[in-house]
Protein backbone atom coordinates (compact mmCIF):
# COMPACT_ATOMS: atom_id res chain seq x y z
CA UNK A 1 0.00 0.00 0.00
CA UNK A 2 1.80 3.42 -1.35
CA UNK A 3 1.40 6.80 -0.38
CA UNK A 4 0.01 8.48 -4.23
CA UNK A 5 -1.29 11.90 -2.81
CA UNK A 6 -3.13 13.60 -0.22
CA UNK A 7 -6.35 15.49 0.31
CA UNK A 8 -5.67 18.76 2.80
CA UNK A 9 -7.77 18.56 5.33
CA UNK A 10 -9.29 14.87 4.29
CA UNK A 11 -6.54 12.31 4.06
CA UNK A 12 -3.71 10.04 2.76
CA UNK A 13 -4.71 8.41 -1.49
CA UNK A 14 -3.20 4.97 -1.32
CA UNK A 15 -2.79 2.62 -4.21
CA UNK A 16 -2.75 -1.48 -3.51
CA UNK A 17 -2.85 -3.35 -7.27
CA UNK A 18 -4.18 -0.45 -9.14
CA UNK A 19 -6.72 0.43 -6.80
CA UNK A 20 -6.62 3.69 -5.14
CA UNK A 21 -8.56 4.70 -1.86
CA UNK A 22 -8.40 7.27 0.44
CA UNK A 23 -7.39 6.93 4.12
CA UNK A 24 -9.21 9.71 6.60
CA UNK A 25 -7.05 11.66 8.64
CA UNK A 26 -9.39 14.40 10.21
CA UNK A 27 -9.19 15.34 13.44
CA UNK A 28 -9.78 12.84 16.11
CA UNK A 29 -8.59 9.95 13.52
CA UNK A 30 -6.04 7.38 14.70
CA UNK A 31 -3.20 6.65 11.77
CA UNK A 32 -1.14 3.57 12.29
CA UNK A 33 1.04 2.70 10.06
CA UNK A 34 5.32 2.74 9.63
CA UNK A 35 6.91 3.68 6.88
CA UNK A 36 8.50 1.43 4.48
CA UNK A 37 10.63 1.67 1.30
CA UNK A 38 10.11 4.80 -0.95
CA UNK A 39 9.95 5.24 -4.72
CA UNK A 40 7.96 7.30 -7.53
CA UNK A 41 4.36 7.55 -6.66
CA UNK A 42 3.96 7.19 -10.42
CA UNK A 43 0.40 8.42 -11.59
CA UNK A 44 -3.04 7.89 -11.21
CA UNK A 45 -5.40 7.82 -14.67
CA UNK A 46 -9.07 7.73 -14.16
CA UNK A 47 -8.69 6.87 -11.28
CA UNK A 48 -6.60 3.85 -11.68
CA UNK A 49 -2.80 3.63 -10.25
CA UNK A 50 -0.42 3.14 -12.51
CA UNK A 51 3.06 2.55 -10.28
CA UNK A 52 6.73 2.97 -11.17
CA UNK A 53 9.79 1.20 -9.63
CA UNK A 54 12.06 4.19 -9.71
CA UNK A 55 14.08 5.29 -6.92
CA UNK A 56 13.15 9.14 -7.58
CA UNK A 57 10.31 10.10 -4.89
CA UNK A 58 7.98 11.07 -4.69
CA UNK A 59 8.14 11.51 -8.84
CA UNK A 60 10.56 10.43 -10.81
CA UNK A 61 11.13 12.53 -13.96
CA UNK A 62 8.80 10.86 -16.24
CA UNK A 63 5.79 11.27 -13.36
CA UNK A 64 7.11 14.96 -12.19
CA UNK A 65 4.65 17.87 -12.98
CA UNK A 66 5.19 21.24 -12.75
CA UNK A 67 2.39 23.47 -13.43
CA UNK A 68 3.81 26.54 -15.81
CA UNK A 69 1.46 28.93 -14.80
CA UNK A 70 3.13 28.94 -10.94
CA UNK A 71 6.47 30.65 -13.21
CA UNK A 72 4.16 32.71 -14.88
CA UNK A 73 5.13 36.23 -14.96
CA UNK A 74 3.14 37.82 -17.81
CA UNK A 75 4.66 35.97 -20.76
CA UNK A 76 2.67 33.14 -21.15
CA UNK A 77 4.66 29.63 -21.39
CA UNK A 78 2.10 27.68 -22.78
CA UNK A 79 1.37 27.17 -26.63
CA UNK A 80 -1.52 29.44 -26.20
CA UNK A 81 -2.76 31.49 -23.10
CA UNK A 82 -5.99 30.15 -21.58
CA UNK A 83 -6.05 32.06 -18.34
CA UNK A 84 -8.71 34.24 -19.75
CA UNK A 85 -11.06 34.40 -16.38
CA UNK A 86 -11.13 36.90 -13.91
CA UNK A 87 -7.93 36.65 -11.24
CA UNK A 88 -8.17 37.80 -7.54
CA UNK A 89 -5.12 39.06 -6.64
CA UNK A 90 -4.21 38.30 -2.97
CA UNK A 91 -2.10 39.05 0.29
CA UNK A 92 -1.56 35.96 2.78
CA UNK A 93 0.29 36.29 6.11
CA UNK A 94 2.04 33.14 7.49
CA UNK A 95 2.37 33.60 11.57
CA UNK A 96 4.00 35.19 12.82
CA UNK A 97 5.22 37.85 10.03
CA UNK A 98 5.47 35.87 6.65
CA UNK A 99 3.44 38.40 3.39
CA UNK A 100 3.12 36.95 0.22
CA UNK A 101 1.52 38.17 -2.71
CA UNK A 102 -0.27 35.76 -4.97
CA UNK A 103 -3.25 35.46 -7.82
CA UNK A 104 -5.51 32.96 -8.26
CA UNK A 105 -8.83 32.17 -10.46
CA UNK A 106 -11.54 34.32 -8.77
CA UNK A 107 -13.61 31.92 -7.79
CA UNK A 108 -11.25 29.58 -6.56
CA UNK A 109 -9.71 32.45 -3.93
CA UNK A 110 -10.73 31.39 -0.56
CA UNK A 111 -10.12 27.20 -1.05
CA UNK A 112 -6.77 28.66 -2.63
CA UNK A 113 -5.72 30.48 0.64
CA UNK A 114 -6.51 27.24 2.66
CA UNK A 115 -4.56 24.32 0.22
CA UNK A 116 -1.87 26.87 1.56
CA UNK A 117 -2.48 27.22 5.28
CA UNK A 118 -2.84 31.17 5.72
CA UNK A 119 -3.63 32.68 9.06
CA UNK A 120 -5.06 35.83 7.32
CA UNK A 121 -5.58 37.09 3.62
CA UNK A 122 -6.66 39.97 2.29
CA UNK A 123 -8.24 40.38 -1.59
CA UNK A 124 -6.88 43.66 -2.85
CA UNK A 125 -7.11 43.43 -6.64
CA UNK A 126 -9.42 41.71 -9.33
CA UNK A 127 -7.44 41.63 -13.20
CA UNK A 128 -9.27 40.45 -16.17
CA UNK A 129 -6.94 37.03 -16.65
CA UNK A 130 -4.55 35.27 -15.65
CA UNK A 131 -1.20 36.73 -17.90
CA UNK A 132 -2.09 40.67 -16.55
CA UNK A 133 -2.46 39.20 -12.47
CA UNK A 134 1.10 37.48 -12.28
CA UNK A 135 2.65 40.51 -14.30
CA UNK A 136 1.39 42.75 -11.30
CA UNK A 137 1.88 39.76 -8.85
CA UNK A 138 5.41 39.83 -10.35
CA UNK A 139 6.36 43.53 -10.24
CA UNK A 140 4.88 43.45 -6.11
CA UNK A 141 6.92 40.32 -5.24
CA UNK A 142 9.94 42.88 -5.74
CA UNK A 143 8.98 44.86 -2.66
CA UNK A 144 11.35 44.42 -0.12
CA UNK A 145 8.46 43.07 2.86
CA UNK A 146 6.58 40.80 0.06
CA UNK A 147 7.53 37.55 -1.00
CA UNK A 148 5.76 34.85 -3.78
CA UNK A 149 6.74 31.60 -2.30
CA UNK A 150 6.44 30.77 1.33
CA UNK A 151 8.16 27.53 1.92
CA UNK A 152 6.51 24.69 4.06
CA UNK A 153 9.06 24.74 6.76
CA UNK A 154 8.43 28.12 7.56
CA UNK A 155 5.12 27.58 7.88
CA UNK A 156 5.62 24.79 10.48
CA UNK A 157 8.12 27.42 12.65
CA UNK A 158 4.90 29.57 12.40
CA UNK A 159 2.56 27.05 14.18
CA UNK A 160 1.80 28.27 17.81
CA UNK A 161 2.55 31.56 16.88
CA UNK A 162 -0.34 34.74 16.25
CA UNK A 163 0.36 37.45 13.27
CA UNK A 164 1.77 40.48 13.99
CA UNK A 165 -1.49 42.16 13.74
CA UNK A 166 0.15 45.84 13.83
CA UNK A 167 2.86 44.42 11.44
CA UNK A 168 -0.05 43.15 8.95
CA UNK A 169 -2.22 46.08 9.40
CA UNK A 170 0.34 48.44 8.71
CA UNK A 171 1.17 46.53 5.44
CA UNK A 172 -2.65 46.47 4.31
CA UNK A 173 -2.91 50.65 4.70
CA UNK A 174 -1.03 50.52 1.79
CA UNK A 175 -3.75 49.02 -0.21
CA UNK A 176 -7.47 49.18 -0.60
CA UNK A 177 -8.88 45.23 0.10
CA UNK A 178 -12.31 44.26 -1.38
CA UNK A 179 -11.94 41.42 1.28
CA UNK A 180 -10.26 39.92 4.69
CA UNK A 181 -9.93 36.48 5.46
CA UNK A 182 -9.43 34.97 9.19
CA UNK A 183 -8.64 31.22 9.53
CA UNK A 184 -8.82 28.89 12.19
CA UNK A 185 -7.59 24.85 11.24
CA UNK A 186 -8.92 24.46 14.96
CA UNK A 187 -5.03 23.23 15.87
CA UNK A 188 -5.13 24.68 19.38
CA UNK A 189 -1.65 24.96 19.88
CA UNK A 190 0.26 26.16 22.69
CA UNK A 191 3.41 25.80 21.56
CA UNK A 192 5.10 24.73 17.66
CA UNK A 193 5.08 21.36 16.76
CA UNK A 194 8.32 18.90 15.73
CA UNK A 195 8.84 18.66 12.39
CA UNK A 196 8.60 14.73 11.23
CA UNK A 197 7.95 12.46 8.75
CA UNK A 198 5.43 9.95 9.99
CA UNK A 199 2.16 8.50 9.56
CA UNK A 200 1.19 7.37 13.08
CA UNK A 201 -0.70 9.60 15.57
CA UNK A 202 -3.70 11.29 16.29
CA UNK A 203 -5.13 13.43 13.81
CA UNK A 204 -5.28 16.91 15.55
CA UNK A 205 -5.71 18.53 11.86
CA UNK A 206 -4.22 20.07 8.99
CA UNK A 207 -3.32 23.35 8.32
CA UNK A 208 -2.48 23.69 4.61
CA UNK A 209 -0.46 20.55 3.35
CA UNK A 210 1.17 20.41 6.70
CA UNK A 211 -0.76 17.34 8.51
CA UNK A 212 -0.36 17.50 12.81
CA UNK A 213 -0.80 14.81 14.83
CA UNK A 214 -0.37 13.86 18.55
CA UNK A 215 1.83 10.61 19.41
CA UNK A 216 3.12 10.19 22.57
CA UNK A 217 2.19 13.11 24.25
CA UNK A 218 3.98 15.33 21.79
CA UNK A 219 2.48 16.74 19.04
CA UNK A 220 4.30 16.45 15.46
CA UNK A 221 4.30 18.33 12.09
CA UNK A 222 3.67 16.28 8.69
CA UNK A 223 4.57 17.88 5.00
CA UNK A 224 2.10 15.15 3.63
CA UNK A 225 3.71 15.39 0.17
CA UNK A 226 7.16 14.39 2.24
CA UNK A 227 4.94 10.76 2.49
CA UNK A 228 4.26 10.45 -1.41
CA UNK A 229 5.66 6.99 -2.48
CA UNK A 230 5.90 5.78 0.57
CA UNK A 231 4.96 2.50 1.44
CA UNK A 232 2.86 2.15 4.09
CA UNK A 233 3.67 -0.65 7.06
CA UNK A 234 1.53 -2.44 9.80
CA UNK A 235 4.81 -2.03 11.74
CA UNK A 236 4.67 0.87 13.49
CA UNK A 237 8.06 2.02 14.55
CA UNK A 238 8.82 2.41 18.45
CA UNK A 239 11.80 4.69 18.08
CA UNK A 240 12.02 7.38 20.40
CA UNK A 241 11.13 10.34 18.36
CA UNK A 242 12.05 13.98 19.67
CA UNK A 243 10.03 15.83 22.24
CA UNK A 244 7.93 18.67 21.83
CA UNK A 245 9.45 20.39 25.18
CA UNK A 246 10.96 23.32 23.78
CA UNK A 247 10.53 23.46 20.19
CA UNK A 248 8.51 26.90 20.45
CA UNK A 249 11.85 28.90 20.90
CA UNK A 250 13.15 30.21 17.75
Amino acid sequence: MQVVGYETGEGLYVASGGAVDLVSATAGDELAFGLGDRRCAGTVHEGDHVACDADDAPYCDDHGHVWVCARCTGTCLKDEMDCHEEHAMYLAAFAPDVWKVGVTRLWRLETRLREQGADRAAHVRTLPDGRLAREVEAELATRDDLVDRVRVPTKIDGLGHDVDEVAWESLLDGFDPIDCFDFDYGLDLDERPVAETMAAGTVRGWKGRVLVVDRGGSTYAVDARDLVGYELTDDVPSRELQSSLGAFGR
